[in-house]
């Protein structure tokens, strides 16, 4: 699935059933997997004010996170802003946090100032980005000199063997129907595993955000390489 009209009408269709079925086929991890993203940024704004622009929002899941860990850190969020191009998800977003502020965009166009924030995060979104490379372009765009790109994203895994085996018969054969039976969207769970086949491997990924002017500090893996913690830093403009 290509088309990416396409692939926005279809997680417009299952955001009603988007959080409850992320939490089953990952077992309650990915909220692990977003906190720790969370934190590391954070601890590079201790005592500091910090502006953050969370793409391909979706439901506000990581955004709830930003707002009420920032605390912890003594870091005074200036602006939390979620950007997606999705009407479906931004109504469920809207609903849970109706103070926040929202944009609906394109990753590749967030409509967002150049250099108005200190932090763009992106979650399990890139692989759904028809043109990465000019998302990844945009994000320079938007982000401070200095400031962080952090992306969590399924990656395909580096090594073969039984585990490998095991985690790809999970995500191919497990994973759409769980999704399936709670959505009741049959399209939507068999392009997860195919999105995850045709996104990159955390090498070739790490090169893309070389080029794009960032310099990969953190490439972290969690339980058997299913997921994948970015934090890259703005080192020059494009």
């Amino acid at each position: 699935m290509k088309n990416q009209n396409k692939i926005i009408e279809m997680f417009s269709a299952i955001a009603p059933t988007y959080d409850k079925a992320n939490r089953v086929m990952s077992m309650g991890l990915d909220i692990q997997w977003r906190k720790d993203a969370v934190a590391a940024v954070l601890a590079n704004f201790i005592n500091r004010d910090v502006s953050v622009a969370d793409i391909a929002c979706g439901t506000g899941d990581m955004m709830g996170l930003w707002y009420e860990r920032a605390k912890g850190y003594n870091a005074n969020l200036t602006r939390l802003v979620g950007v997606d191009p999705s009407s479906g998800m931004l109504k469920v977003a809207k609903e849970k946090y109706p103070k926040f502020e929202f944009i609906q965009a394109h990753a590749a166009d967030t409509k967002l100032e150049e250099k108005s924030v200190d932090v763009v995060s992106i979650s399990y979104g890139i692989r759904n980005v028809v043109e990465r490379v000019k998302a990844l372009e945009e994000f320079n765009k938007i982000l401070k000199t200095g400031g962080y790109l952090v992306v969590l994203e399924f990656t395909k895994p580096s090594k073969n063997g039984l585990v490998a085996k095991a985690r790809d018969f999970y995500i191919s054969k497990i994973l759409p129907k769980i999704g399936e039976k709670i959505s009741k969207n049959k399209e939507a769970y068999e392009y997860l595993p195919n999105s995850i086949e045709q996104f990159l491997d955390v090498e070739t990924f790490k090169r893309e955000l070389l080029n794009a002017g960032f310099s990969v500090e953190i490439a972290k893996s969690y339980t058997f390489e299913v997921s994948t913690l970015f934090l890259a830093k703005k080192v020059r403009d494009l």
